[in-house]
């Protein structure tokens, strides 16, 4: 499973770009607000730090504008990947965009036959949030099991592309799940190491090492 960072904040990607734990990263207006720099600059930076795609989200509302801003966006690196949310004018602005040999993330998929859209429209990723399922009681976790057999059983090229993570165990089910991508925060992905009886381990060797009175150094 490949690991997107969500975040705009520079920083936070080259750390852990630095470990290989970075395969792309996923922006949206949000992040970008949060970073407080200009959209433009603050993705052609972390375009050039990471190798795998970087996706930049359109705010357009119609078809006409978001594929003009889809090609203004492609135009600041050849990883860039174009979002695009999944409405009736986000599924043509995928079609057009991904006919002409651009990356599409098509986001804020909430239903299967939403993920089918996407991918007959020539989707490169499609985003199922996992965690907003979950604030309204539905089983987020259910959605990606659903399009995983939906691509499979019609071989869709689609890659899915979990988003909305929100703990450690939405990246480990997801993974047992098939989801080709996760994106999360960096804290997220960090988490990842953490488990009491590493801590208690560690603690003991420390203990039993330092009535030693050795050093390897």
């Amino acid at each position: 499973m490949k690991f997107f960072v969500d975040t705009a904040d520079v920083p936070a990607i080259a750390e852990l770009n630095d470990l290989g734990m970075v395969d792309g990263v996923t922006t949206n207006p949000s992040l970008i607000m949060k970073s407080g720099r200009d959209i433009l600059e603050v993705t052609k930076e972390i375009c050039d730090l990471v190798e795998g795609p970087v996706s930049a989200e359109v705010v357009a509302t119609e078809a006409d504008e978001m594929i003009a801003e889809g090609r203004k966006l492609a135009e600041i690196a050849e990883n860039i990947c174009v979002k695009v949310p999944l409405t009736w004018a986000g599924l043509k602005t995928c079609k057009t965009l991904s006919d002409a040999g651009t990356k599409v993330n098509v986001t804020l998929c909430f239903s299967a036959n939403q993920a089918l859209l996407a991918a007959k429209a020539g989707a490169t990723f499609i985003s199922p949030f996992i965690g907003r399922l979950d604030d309204i009681n539905i089983d987020g976790l259910d959605l990606i099991a659903d399009i995983r057999t939906i691509y499979d059983n019609y071989a869709f090229e689609t890659e899915i592309l979990a988003a909305s993570i929100r703990t450690v165990n939405h990246m480990k089910d997801c993974a047992l799940l098939g989801a080709d991508v996760c994106t999360a925060p960096p804290a997220v992905i960090k988490k990842m190491a953490d488990h009491p009886l590493t801590d208690a381990g560690l603690s003991a060797f420390l203990a039993d090492w330092a009535k030693t009175g050795q050093k390897i150094l």
